[in-house]
């Protein structure tokens, strides 16, 4: 057990992988003794607690955390990682987060001890917990403007497989780099080159040509067309930028999946990185962006992916809503037709005798005056039925065996209403955001023009 978290702190620290140590980052531990560390903690919690676990014991747990090529600085992806964990195990444990730039995406390693800081609890893995880290993660992601991989069957995909069959090759994650800096739209060549260094890629200048190197490779590659292609040739890329001509991206060697169809996901993070300028902050005060990560996290997850699909779902949700409260308004108002109707065949037949000696009295004041109460409760009951049409009065056994059926149906129905309600709120919920974030707020008519005449 020592021996499997040393080795896989060994890794996860690799030089190689973690530009020599500087992207890894602790909390409440060394990460060059981390497995010395949790294995201690270990022991404290059985002097502290007396609770000994068996062979299921787990000294600590790992995840890893990817993010698009191109679109992140190994420094942001670190932090991120960060925030990760500690959001996750909500401060309570040790962690390490080592960023690897040694592929073609950044991505980081994240370890934490089982074992919480005080050493009277253990983090022990649950049902879910792993769909619970993606959730957090893409909601990290999205309140920081970065995109989110989608897995529409709720099932994840490692990355190679998202990525394609074949990870690019050097010069391609050049390519992917130079493409994702261009749709920033910079001033100039040095403003092109400076986010290239913020992407972490390495800009050496020689002469009068720029050499360029990914993360995790040995060679510079040159920037002109004879290496990476004429559309990023150093006079193509300068008629770009001065608004000369368009750029199109050249990645010849990628074997990319088939790409997914434009859908909610595509659109949001496409608005959500189309805020990144000047106006961000401003954008950002307006919108609530970890309510816009709990709406992508729900589309994803119901697979509503596509505006048609959401609209149908709110509007059978809405209709199921409507459906139960009319089945419980029915019943409640049978009810209360059966219990007005019950009591008077009650008041009827308990004042009936009373009403026939009024009768037989020749309708006599002084009669009247002393069965005043039981006359007019009789005829108040006789109006009623006249009113009603009713020829032949329900026993009331009967009425109470209907009242008991509609009771029960309206309690067994209250438990359908809630649920058709708080899914109706959900969806129309999730359905405000996305209407308010891509102006889909309008009338049907003008977003199907909209769609048509803009894409």
């Amino acid at each position: 057990m020592k021996k499997a978290i040393s080795d896989i702190i060994d890794y996860v620290e690799n030089p190689d992988k973690t530009d020599h140590g500087r992207l890894i980052s602790s909390f409440q531990c060394d990460s060059r003794i981390a497995d010395a560390e949790f294995l201690f903690s270990k022991r404290q919690y059985l002097a502290k607690t007396g609770r000994k676990r068996g062979a299921d014991d787990v000294i600590a747990y790992t995840i890893r955390q990817s993010f698009v090529p191109g679109e992140i600085t190994p420094e942001e992806a670190n932090r991120l990682g960060c925030e990760l964990a500690r959001r996750f195990t909500k401060g309570n444990h040790a962690f390490i987060v080592c960023t690897h730039i040694d592929k073609a995406h950044i991505h980081n390693h994240i370890i934490w001890n089982s074992t919480t800081l005080d050493h009277t609890r253990k983090f022990r893995d649950f049902l879910g917990s792993g769909r619970a880290v993606r959730r957090l993660s893409d909601t990290i992601c999205v309140e920081n403007g970065y995109s989110i991989i989608e897995h529409p069957k709720g099932r994840g995909k490692s990355y190679d497989k998202w990525l394609g069959s074949k990870p690019p090759c050097h010069r391609d994650r050049l390519r992917m780099a130079i493409d994702a800096a261009l749709a920033q739209k910079p001033a100039d060549l040095d403003a092109l080159l400076a986010l290239l260094k913020e992407a972490g890629i390495e800009v050496s200048p020689r002469g009068k040509s720029i050499r360029l190197k990914a993360p995790g490779q040995k060679n510079f590659v040159r920037l002109d067309g004879d290496s990476l292609g004429a559309e990023y040739d150093i006079s193509a890329l300068r008629s770009v930028l001065a608004g000369e001509r368009t750029h199109t991206p050249q990645t010849k060697n990628v074997h990319r999946a088939d790409p997914p169809k434009v859908n909610l996901l595509v659109d949001i993070q496409a608005k959500l990185r189309d805020g990144k300028g000047a106006g961000y902050a401003r954008w950002a005060s307006v919108f609530n962006l970890k309510q816009m990560a709990q709406t992508m996290n729900y589309l994803t997850e119901h697979g509503l992916l596509n505006y048609a699909d959401l609209t149908e779902k709110a509007a059978a949700a809405t209709a199921a809503y409507n459906g139960s409260s009319e089945k419980i308004k029915a019943a409640e108002q049978r009810m209360a037709e059966i219990a007005v109707m019950k009591t008077h065949i009650i008041n009827y037949a308990k004042t009936r005798d009373v009403y026939v000696a009024y009768r037989k009295t020749g309708y006599s004041k002084k009669f009247k005056a002393e069965h005043e109460s039981e006359i007019l409760l009789h005829q108040a009951a006789k109006k009623f039925f006249d009113e009603t049409g009713m020829k032949k009065l329900p026993t009331v056994k009967g009425l109470q065996a209907e009242y008991a059926t509609l009771l029960a149906e309206k309690k067994s129905a209250y438990a359908d209403y809630r649920r058709a309600r708080d899914e109706m709120k959900e969806l129309l919920t999730v359905k405000a955001n996305v209407d308010r974030l891509m102006g889909y707020d309008k009338s049907d008519v003008d977003i199907d023009a909209e769609r048509q005449g803009g894409r």
